[in-house]
């Protein structure tokens, strides 16, 4: 099939995700390849990938050694079911996981994606109050403008009104706690805005803990809900709230896990140990669809019993624990040890922190926001009363597509440019990345 061929069949049949297509088809973009972290698409142009194919490149595309164990395992098997049978990659990719994981996390649950993991997570909790008795414990309760995906279940655990208010009416109601959001606070200090969210949790949880079953929230950054950074002691605060209420605590690691944040698992910079942590993207290297629901071994044996007692936990999905997303996730995570990923992800973090300080001086940057190597920069009209940007001009929109054209590839959410290369980037393309955007930022705005 041709060039045009190829445009014209993507337009006639495709229906993109999170895109409303009538954008596309006056910006079409075809990817056709990819080499380390540089996308080429149908006419031969050279991106380079400023959000990690949305946020889950880690070594960059064609890495030989995930290539390798994915030809391997075909060879073997592709797949067979996890519904009453392991398999050998799925044992092993466990093993590893909980090897790396908070150490009070003992079981691994397998599913296909975030948004399916945090789903497998909020019918573990609250069956895990019904399957002990306390029937009474319903309710999840979650921060202002999560965000957790979008199935039924996690959009009812979510806050971005965007995204999530179509659906009003097919989704059960969650108890709304604020986030303790930085920018645009009316408090003096991040410890005073830390504060006064924990003073607001408390006040929920000491009201409505008898029928709580749980609380989600992204560990140390959210991301759709515009790359907001946590105050110091703001997740620890929350999970000395949970054990004192006895509350399950939900941590996301979605899009954090895997370095990101400079550990493997961001609830490390703060020493919080979940009852129930959700991870994809980073898994396997951003190569195959896997995802894990990790939990401890107190809720596992909630759901432990003889099959009359009514206790098994009654999901799955056809592809759980696919071998060859397994077998790619232990050569991914067998790189990280080989090649101290996150311990360079953490020095690059340094260097991303210094880069971006240009980006600060720029008329109409209101706010850099940085964990790791998760980075939002707000785009305001007025940059001392931080007004921003009517909506319906759509600058960050419009930002990033100058970005395209310079040969970098990365989605805004609203007017916030995310910034997220693969952990792999060299300090050179780090550099270009953010010269790109300075100069399209200046070019769009001014």
């Amino acid at each position: 099939m041709n060039q045009q061929a190829l445009l014209e069949s993507s337009k006639k049949h495709l229906w993109l995700p999170f895109t409303q297509m009538t954008d596309y088809e006056r910006d079409p973009l075809i990817i056709e390849s990819g080499e380390g972290i540089i996308l080429k698409d149908i006419y031969g142009n050279e991106y380079l990938d400023g959000c990690s194919s949305l946020w889950l490149n880690v070594h960059g595309h064609r890495k030989k050694e995930i290539n390798d164990a994915i030809k391997k395992q075909v060879d073997i098997i592709s797949h067979s079911t996890l519904l009453g049978a392991a398999n050998v990659p799925a044992i092993q990719l466990a093993e590893k996981l909980i090897e790396i994981s908070p150490s009070n996390l003992q079981r691994v649950f397998y599913s296909d994606s975030g948004a399916t993991s945090v789903e497998i997570a909020i019918k573990m909790a609250y069956q895990y109050w019904q399957n002990t008795g306390q029937t009474h414990k319903k309710k999840f309760v979650t921060v202002n403008n999560g965000y957790h995906g979008d199935t039924v279940g996690a959009i009812s655990v979510g806050d971005i009104d965007l995204y999530h208010r179509v659906y009003g009416s097919l989704m059960f109601d969650s108890i709304k706690a604020p986030f303790p959001l930085i920018y645009r606070s009316p408090y003096n200090s991040e410890a005073e805005i830390r504060d006064r969210a924990l003073e607001a949790l408390r006040g929920i949880f000491e009201e409505r803990h008898k029928e709580i079953a749980g609380i989600t929230l992204e560990a140390i950054i959210q991301g759709a809900g515009g790359m907001n950074v946590m105050p110091k002691g703001y997740l620890k605060g929350v999970e000395q709230l949970c054990r004192e209420f006895d509350i399950l605590l939900i941590v996301d690691e979605v899009a954090t896990g895997f370095g990101r944040t400079g550990k493997m698992f961001a609830v490390e910079h703060e020493g919080v140990q979940p009852d129930i942590m959700t991870i994809a993207k980073g898994i396997t290297g951003g190569y195959l669809p896997i995802a894990a629901t990790l939990t401890t071994e107190k809720v596992y044996e909630a759901f432990y019993g003889e099959y009359e007692e009514y206790k098994t936990f009654f999901h799955g999905h056809s592809y759980t624990g696919n071998q060859l997303g397994c077998a790619a996730a232990l050569a991914n995570l067998q790189i990280y040890q080989q090649e101290n990923i996150v311990e360079n992800a953490a020095n690059k973090a340094v260097l991303i922190e210094r880069e971006l300080s240009q980006l600060k001086l720029l008329k109409h940057v209101g706010d850099v926001r940085q964990a790791g190597l998760m980075c939002g920069i707000e785009l305001v009209k007025d940059k001392e009363t931080k007004e921003p940007f009517p909506w319906q001009q759509r600058i960050g929109y419009k930002s990033t597509l100058e970005m395209r054209k310079q040969g970098m590839i990365t989605r805004p959410l609203g007017d916030v440019i995310v910034f997220m290369p693969p952990l792999a980037s060299t300090e050179e393309q780090i550099r270009k990345m953010i010269g790109i955007m300075k100069e399209s930022i200046i070019k769009t705005t001014e």
